[in-house]
Formats: C-alpha cells, structure tokens, sequence
C-alpha cells in the first residue's frame, strides 16, 4: 500500500512537469513566432528628431505610425489590454521582431497609442534615447553608429522591411547631413524626406561641427576624471594655505590671555587648563585642517583613479574601502579633546573628569565602528557560509547569498558615511560651531549618542539601498515590458546591483565630500573671529570695518566653493574645475580691490571711521543723526507739498548744512562727496556692530528667500525629460536630487553671508547696488563660460536663470539688511513697505507705485527664463 501511494504520488509529480513543460515549451514558441505574414499592405511613417538637450546631451525622439490591416494573425490581440501576454507578444513582434529586450535601451514615456480603423489597426509609438557613447544606439526603428565628428543614420527596422514606407523623415537639428541614399524627395536646411521608400535604402551621414566634437572630447570620462582631480588638488592647497596662514596666530593675544590667567596655571594648577585650551585650540583647528587636506586629495585620486569602472571585484573594493573608512574614523579622533572648568570648585578634579570622559568616547567609537567593520568583513571572509564565491559575484545567489551582500554593503557605507560625519564633527566643534548642550550630551553620555547618530546613519544607508533597489525594479520593468524574461536573468540583475551598491554609493557620497571642506572654512572663519573678539574683551572697544586678510580669503573661499562652482556645472565645464576655483576666487578680490574705495566708508576715510564709529555710542549717535536727515528731507517734501506746518524752508536747509558739517567734521580735511549723506554712512555700516554679525544676518535671510529660488530652480529642471529621467533610473539619481536641494539653500546661505560680511567694503550707496558688485564678482567666471558656451554650442538658459536667481536673492536680503538697520524706527511706521519707503526717501504714490514695478519687472525677468 505504502509503495503504491509513492507510485501515485511520483506519477503525478511527474504529470505534472510533463504539462508543465509542454505549456512552456508552447508559450515559448509562441512567443518566438514573429512571422511577417500578413503585413503586406500595411501603411509606415517614421520620423526622426535631434534635439539638443539642456545639458548638451543630444536626445534622439523617433515617432512612428503603423497602420496594420487586421488579416495579419496578431492584428487583434494589438487590441488587448497592455497587461496582456498576447498584447505584448503582438506589440513585440510588430515592433521589435525576434529582437531581446537587452538588445535596447530605449525609453517611452507611455505604452503605444492602439486604434481600430475599418479594416485596419493603427498603432502609435513614441521613443527617445540620447547619446552617450560611441556605441550604436537603436531607437524604435532607427540605427545610429556616433563617431567623433561623423555619425551613421540608419532606418533598420526588426520587422516591416520588405514593405515600402509611405513617409520617412529625419530631422537633424541643423546639422549638416549627407543623403548617402539620394533618393529622398525632398531635402532642406534641417530636414531630409522620403516617399514610398524601402527602410534599407536610406542611410545618411552627419557631419558634426567642430564646436560639438569639442564638447564631446571634453565630456570624455576621463577629460572630466582630470577636471575633477584638478579641482580637488586645488581645494585641499586652499585648504593647506588658510591653515598655515592661521597657525601664524598673533603672540601678543596667546601672551594677553597668559596674563589674564590665574596664579598657578604655569606650575599646572588649575588655570593651567584654561590656558592649555585656549592656545592648544590655536594650533589644534589648522592642523585638523591640514589632516583633511592631505587625507581628502589622497582618498578623491584613490576613488578616481584606482577604480576608474567598476570591473574589480567586490572582494577587492571590500578589503580596501572596509579598512579605508575604518583608518578615517579613527584619523578625524570625533572624541572630545576637554571641556571648559564649569566652576572654580570643580576645576580641581577637571583634568582626571577630561580623562575619562575621553576614554569613554574613545571606547564608544572604536568599538562601534569596529563592530561595523567585522560584520562587512566577515563576509569577505566566511564568503562560504552565505554561499557565496571567492570574488563575492555570484552568478546566482540564495537568499543568504544577497543577504550577505546586503550586510556586506550596509556596512561598507555606513563606515563612510561615519567617517564624514565624525570630521564634520570634529571641525563644527574645534572651530566653536556647536551648540553647547550637544557638546554637553557628548561628554556626559559617549554610548548614547553614538548609538543614535549609528541609527541615524544606518537609516541614511538603508534608503540608499532601497533607491538602488527601486531604480533596479523600474529599469527591469522598462526594458522588458514586451516581453517576459526568466526570473534567471531578473536575479542576475538584482545580484549586480548589490554587488556594486557599496561602490557606487560610496564613489557618490565621497563626491559630496567636499562640503566638509567648507564647513573646514566656515569653523575656521569662527574659531578666529571668537578668539580675537575673546582676546580683545578687556581692550576698549574698536570698530571692525571688515575681515582681516586671512579671514577675507576664507570668506571668499566659502563664495568660491558653494556659490561659484555652480555655474561651471550649469555651464557643462566640469572639465575646467580645477581653473574655475582659483577664477571665482580672484573674480571677487579684483572686485574689492576696485571697489573698496568706492564704498561709502573708504569715501569717508579712517578719521571718520575713527571718530565716528570707533564706539557704540558713537555708532547710536550716527543713527540719530540719519533719523534726522531723514525727517528734514520728509519735511521738505510736505513743504513743497503746502503741509509745511509752519516750518519754512530756510529752516530745514539749515538744519540739513548742520548735519553736512558733522558730517564733514568727521572726515578731517578730507572733503566727503556731495552725495554722500550721513543716512548713506548709517547704511554702509550695517545693522550690527562685527561684520561677523552683519554676515550671519544675511545669511539668514539669504536662506530663507533663497526658498523660492529654490523651487523655481527645481521647477526648471523638472521640465527637463532628460535630468527627470537620470533622476528616476539613475543608480544614484533620487539621492543627488535630494542632495541638490541642500547644496542650493546652502549656495544661498553662503551668497548672503559673503555679502554680509563684505558689506562695508563693496561700493555703492544703496545696498542694491552692493548686492549687483558681488553678482559682478561672480559673473567675471561666468563671462568666460559663456565665451565656453559660445564655443562648445551648448545650452546657456540653466546658467543664466542661476545668475539671476543670485542676483534676486541677494537684492532681497540686501533691502532686509536695511531694513534691520533701522529696525529700532519699526514701531513708528504702519508696515514693513512704509519703512523701507521712508529708508529709500521714495516720497508719494508714483514713487512707491516705481519701486513697485521694479520688483515685479525682475520677478517676470525670472518667470520669463523658466518658461523659455
């Protein structure tokens, strides 16, 4: 009996494979069976575009029409719904013949238009592809082999060869063309047509411009592998050089703040600690900075140069990248170098507290970060017990396998993404840009906040990885949605994405790196300004009419780096990084050098700058006198309006000469400019007293009008097919979309702070016009790129919206910055518009109704660059 049920059993396992395989075998022939039979008679147009796309990608749109007549066996199942085998069987073998689906990878926005017509069925299909490479690019029914200077177009259908096409056209954007075939009907400056005509007759070739081969060579990997090498050589000598520059600190301020110290601290008492930390600070900040100069070059050429594709093997990139992240954990030391006595109680027993507080730290992030790396490595090397082959590139894996790979590169780029946080870290806290409670949570609890900031980072990999996935899921879907392909070949696909997920991820969030470099400048610009304004406490009190020479060069270098380099990647120069930097830096110091003494205060002079701004009564005195200026001046309007109110006019040009000559006074012998008035010198001066506060107000308000700026940059870039398309299927595409709309506030922040910071020394007597210097200052590059743009032939439009976008933002804080000069007068106005009227000295309704129209004439400036 036993065996009996066996044998039933077996028999019917063995049923049911036979049924199985019989229908598998004939959906397989089905499926292959593309036949021509019955197509004759059917009715052909095709047309060709060439378009030049936004970043200079020539887009290919084929647009094509085939009017079937319904004797052909699958003209029905045309018919079906998309999600039907015998639909896509039948669209395939219309449209693709016996082609695979990995022969292409072409890309439509919709499935084909169906339409049943008498005794026809016609169907409409739309695909578009763009040149990236030398390799032959296939484009629904079109062929096109891309040289250098010289590029094939060939009409090469799968299926419809035998058949006459009633209309074929290529459109060739201006490009001069040779007809190879001669026999098109008709020919024009951009077009060429055939009539009734087989595919395999025509054939032309495309004569590409100097211009456009010059943009192909500098758009070449490895043309733009050395721009970008260049540019980093040159960020991490900018880098060198400001923290060798600052490393030469003023002895008398290190010897000010040891006299200042209390008795003992040189015998190691308490004070000790006090003076340890003020002067080892001095030297510790440039020599984390010259750390990162040499460790972020070393590691950008590694990246660059070392794994110029991706054709090593993951055990490779494991065992050097898993140890390589590790090394930078532990170089960027994250943990606390020693907190400030809290008391003069506690300051005793402040060097055994700083002790272990250090080892604690020290313990929580080796451990942690040692722990990550175990766990990538194990699978490197226990690659047996996941299944998986020596090389980690399986060609089919188990559910072990992928999971391995998963921990494999969750771990790889957690380690990195570690490492970059623990040296923004390290520079946020040795230049004083932390607030005071994390430092305080750091020091007291080490473990705590390692294991929150790890769960945060693991959360950042792990949408890392679902990106990478989900891009795979829509690629899949893109390329097979024809035709069904074995779940063989849908896992091979998903193995190649996890094996190349840490690398690739890793290559993309290193290339972000470079921010650090900037929060390098930005925590070094801090450190400097906090301890000379610490310094300086017990010395009277002393105008800042702008930064020193160091600081100017790490201000500018913050323009330079968020700001400047923007318009060579709108201008398609990535090539050209390593000159852009140096250019966007020299572009704003000859504009200083130009201005500095065009600008109110150097119109004035030092005396005046000396005796009237020397203190803060001075400054309040200042103010008063610019209240007053600007309540004759109103005056005088109303008299001429015949609301004088008893006052005549002899009076109020007296008081005007009086305040002319404490304003003249001031200068000494130098005789200011007529036009110079004291409310001109109250708004040259900023509404704080440190330009290093003037710079963190713009900044803000940079930030927050640079919100719109944003959008309408994000708005142009989605219409975009292009930049959408890269975004939605790129590996890395979702990420760097997100990545953009920080660096762009961030672009904003720095534009506004530079601003605020050169505030005193750009020319002009209004702040717009300081807001237009600086737009200059950064506009000097883009004249050149636009000389580059004219040369390669690409498209200006991103470039030019970018510009005037900067030039918005920048005029809006400029105008906030003066309304916050007098924000004192606020509770006098009605609003925020009667103030700034009043400031201006727009007097009436066709003043008010001007400056109006001036701001809406630029707002349509903007609107008309995003619509065209």
């Amino acid at each position: 009996m036993v065996m009996t049920r066996w044998w039933r059993l077996l028999s019917l396992i063995l049923l049911l494979a036979c049924a199985s395989g019989c229908g598998t075998t004939e959906t397989r022939e089905e499926s292959t069976d593309c036949s021509s039979g019955g197509l004759e008679g059917s009715i052909v147009k095709a047309t060709l575009r060439l378009e030049q796309h936004e970043r200079d990608v020539p887009q290919l749109t084929s647009d094509m029409s085939v009017e079937v007549p319904k004797r052909w066996r699958l003209a029905r199942h045309l018919t079906f719904s998309e999600n039907s085998p015998k639909y896509r069987q039948a669209m395939r073998c219309l449209l693709r013949g016996n082609e695979t689906s990995s022969e292409r990878n072409e890309w439509h926005q919709k499935d084909p238009t169906v339409m049943e017509t008498g005794d026809r069925v016609k169907v409409h299909y739309v695909a578009f592809t763009w040149i990236t490479t030398e390799k032959p690019v296939l484009v629904g029914p079109w062929e096109i082999a891309p040289n250098k200077d010289k590029w094939t177009i060939l009409l090469n259908p799968p299926t419809l060869r035998t058949i006459p096409w009633k209309s074929i056209e290529a459109d060739l954007g201006g490009l001069n063309f040779n007809d190879l075939s001669e026999r098109a009907s008709y020919s024009s400056e951009n077009t060429l047509s055939w009539r009734d005509q087989l595919p395999e007759t025509v054939r032309v070739e495309v004569d590409l411009s100097w211009r456009r081969t010059w943009a192909a060579v500098l758009s070449e990997s490895r043309i733009s592998t050395a721009g970008v090498v260049s540019w980093w050589v040159c960020a991490s000598i900018l880098l060198a050089v400001a923290a060798l520059r600052t490393r030469r600190y003023d002895p008398a301020a290190v010897r000010g703040a040891a006299r200042r110290a209390p008795r003992g601290a040189a015998a190691g008492g308490p004070g000790a600690q006090v003076v340890r930390t003020g002067a080892g600070r001095d030297l510790s900040l440039p020599r984390v900075l010259l750390e990162w100069a040499v460790l972020s070059v070393a590691v950008a050429l590694s990246l660059l140069l070392l794994f110029p594709r991706d054709q090593e093997s993951p055990r490779w990139h494991a065992l050097l990248c898993i140890p390589a992240g590790l090394a930078l954990i532990i170089v960027a030391r994250p943990w606390s170098r020693g907190m400030s006595p809290a008391a003069p109680r506690t300051a005793r027993h402040e060097p055994a507290r700083l002790s272990v507080a250090r080892r604690r730290q020290v313990r929580a992030v080796v451990a942690t970060a040692g722990a990550v790396a175990a766990v990538g490595l194990l699978v490197v090397v226990a690659h047996d017990l996941f299944g998986l082959p020596e090389s980690l590139a399986p060609r089919r894996a188990t559910t072990v396998g992928r999971a391995g790979l998963v921990m494999l590169g969750l771990a790889t780029m957690w380690l990195w993404l570690a490492a970059m946080s623990a040296w923004a870290w390290r520079f946020a806290r040795e230049g004083g840009l932390l607030r005071a409670r994390w430092t305080a949570r750091w020091d007291r609890a080490p473990s705590k906040s390692v294991a929150l900031v790890g769960c945060l980072l693991a959360a950042v990999a792990v949408a890392l990885l679902a990106c990478a996935w989900g891009v795979n899921e829509r690629q899949w879907k893109r390329a097979t949605w024809l035709v069904d392909r074995p779940p063989a070949s849908y896992g091979t696909t998903v193995n190649r994405v996890l094996e190349n997920f840490s690398f690739t991820d890793l290559k993309w969030a290193f290339s972000y790196s470079w921010v650090l470099t900037g929060i390098a400048l930005l925590a070094l610009l801090h450190f400097r300004n906090q301890s000379r304004r610490a310094h300086r406490r017990h010395r009277p009190e002393r105008f800042s009419l702008g930064p020193s020479r160091p600081d100017l060069l790490l201000t500018i270098s913050m323009f330079a780096f968020f700001v400047g380099l923007r318009a060579a990647r709108f201008a398609g120069a990535s090539a050209l990084y390593g000159i852009w930097l140096p250019l966007d830096i020299l572009s704003v110091y000859l504009v200083l050098a130009m201005g500095r003494r065009r600008s109110v205060l150097g119109e004035l002079g030092g005396r005046f700058r000396a005796l009237r701004l020397d203190t803060e009564g001075r400054r309040r005195e200042l103010m008063e006198k610019a209240h007053e200026y600007r309540n004759v001046n109103h005056q005088m309007y109303l008299l001429e309006q015949g609301r004088g109110g008893g006052v005549t006019c002899a009076e109020l040009e007296d008081q005007l000469r009086r305040l002319r000559g404490w304003l003249v006074a001031g200068c000494g012998r130098r005789n200011p400019p007529e036009q110079i008035s004291v409310l001109d010198a109250a708004l040259a001066w900023g509404p704080d007293g440190h330009w290093w506060s003037n710079a963190v107000r713009a900044a803000r308000l940079a930030f927050c009008f640079g919100t719109l700026a944003t959008v309408a940059l994000v708005y142009y870039q989605a219409r975009d097919l292009y930049t959408v398309d890269q975004t939605l299927y790129g590996p890395t595409g979702i990420p760097e979309a997100a990545a953009d709309l920080i660096l762009y506030q961030v672009a904003w922040a720095a534009a506004g702070f530079t601003l605020g910071a050169l505030w005193r020394l750009l020319p002009g007597r209004r702040s717009q016009a300081r807001a237009c210097y600086l737009t200059a200052a950064y506009c000097i590059p883009v004249l050149l790129a636009t000389l580059f743009i004219r040369i390669t032939d690409t498209n200006p439009r991103q470039l030019i919206l970018y510009t005037v976008l900067l030039l918005t933002v920048l005029t809006l804080t400029s105008t906030s910055m003066d309304m916050a000069t007098f924000r004192e007068e606020r509770q006098y106005w009605p609003s925020r518009l009667a103030l700034l009227l009043s400031i201006y000295q727009m007097r009436g309704l066709s003043g008010q109704i001007a400056w109006l129209l001036v701001q809406v004439g630029a707002v349509l400036a903007v609107w008309h660059n995003l619509r065209h």
